[in-house]
């Protein structure tokens, strides 16, 4: 086998072996794109909007309780303009409560409704999170994640192979420069049979999206091999991992109780303001309130001047959910640069940056990662349909009976 023969076979088969996790991806991201155009459409009722100053997260927090007695918060999410996410969890003991996020005003406290989110769809409200989920973990929890992440990392991989094999093979006779040679990969013949547009989809779709495929690809392995992608960016770039990849911290220190909502609110509204005095950043509003059993921390998130995805702000602080110490800080730009790095990957991925322009065209991105996923195997089925009907026609054929 050639050496373009061996990298061709890779290619072959490390797109089978992806192509229906790609596929769901790639039409799930497509709808993804326009998340929170999609949520709002379907459940009014959740997103009122900005109508007056907003409460704080522990009096949100205990508007929950009270309304769920059953369920305590583990975290507030100001997503959207006038509207809070508690996210709940049963206490022990208690009941079960069927489902994990309750929705509140933001301004009033007043329930909103509650969402069970990745879970089957049982309501509208529930559509989007499951196709979040699915396109996010498989809707598999760890395991899924898991396995798109190695989905990913064979992805990015792939794009290398793919980009070499759409180059032009040396020209012996010189008659003809490297760009006139290459031009051809990069057209389409649509006169020519469906066999032919169908190859020249998948290898110059491949091309002219080669960039944004390749962020699409290596993003996917930061969202789900973090610890991967943290080594291998380390190597080149200067990158802090935030808390929720830290090592798991005890859970009770000493007997006592983790700080009340009220208590670490403070503190971490404390903490923020003295690390954006010395970092040199403006804090804009908050944005979520963690509560992180796992790591014995609280984790408080602003949007600040550092953040540039026009949705999900990524300023955060992590402290001690015992003694209130602080733990550690998570910039998004401007502070190292393997986190600025990661930021525009997954403001690129999300689709939160440049305004509905970029979201209009990773929606297409989606729809052309299943594309060339379905081109790819329509290939390689006609390629082997033919090898085996040419080792049908060549195979010898048993003498007749006498």
């Amino acid at each position: 086998m050639s050496v373009r023969g061996f990298w061709g076979w890779l290619h072959r088969w490390a797109g089978l072996t992806t192509a229906g996790f790609l596929i769901l991806v790639g039409l799930t991201g497509s709808l993804l794109a326009f998340l929170p155009e999609i949520n709002h459409s379907l459940t009014p009722e959740l997103y009122p909007g900005p109508h007056g100053p907003e409460l704080e997260a522990p009096t949100l927090v205990r508007h929950a309780e009270k309304l769920i007695p059953d369920a305590k918060a583990t975290a507030v999410y100001f997503g959207w303009p006038g509207m809070a996410m508690v996210r709940m969890e049963r206490r022990p003991g208690s009941p079960p409560i069927d489902f994990n996020y309750l929705h509140l005003d933001a301004v009033t406290g007043v329930e909103l409704g509650r969402v069970n989110r990745g879970a089957l769809p049982r309501a509208l409200g529930e559509l989007m999170p499951f196709i979040y989920t699915l396109h996010y973990n498989l809707a598999a929890g760890e395991i899924g994640g898991w396995i798109l992440g190695i989905v990913a990392l064979v992805w990015t991989i792939d794009c290398f192979i793919a980009f070499y094999l759409t180059l032009p093979l040396p020209n012996r006779n010189g008659a003809e420069n490297f760009l006139s040679r290459w031009k051809p990969a990069w057209r389409i013949k649509w006169r020519a049979s469906a066999y032919r547009i169908n190859f020249d989809l998948h290898r110059a779709g491949g091309l002219w999206l080669w960039g944004i495929l390749l962020i699409f690809a290596w993003s996917s392995v930061s969202f789900n091999l973090n610890g991967f992608y943290t080594s291998a960016t380390r190597l080149f770039f200067d990158i802090e991992q935030g808390i929720w990849s830290s090592p798991t911290r005890p859970a009770i220190r000493d007997g006592r109780e983790p700080l009340d909502w009220e208590q670490a609110y403070a503190t971490g509204t404390e903490l923020m303001e003295g690390q954006a005095q010395a970092h040199g950043f403006s804090i804009e509003r908050p944005v979520a309130f963690y509560f992180i059993r796992s790591k014995g921390a609280y984790e408080y998130r602003v949007r600040s001047s550092l953040d540039i995805a026009s949705r999900i702000a990524a300023t955060s602080i992590a402290f001690d959910a015992y003694t209130g110490e602080f733990i550690m800080l998570n910039l998004p730009t401007g502070w190292k640069s393997g986190n600025t790095l990661t930021t525009w990957l997954r403001a690129l991925h999300t689709a939160n940056v440049f305004g509905v322009p970029y979201k209009i065209f990773v929606s297409l991105v989606g729809l052309t990662i299943a594309m060339l996923s379905v081109t790819g195997v329509y290939i390689w089925w006609r390629k082997r349909s033919a090898r085996r009907a040419h080792v049908h026609r060549t195979a010898p054929q048993p003498a007749p009976a006498e």
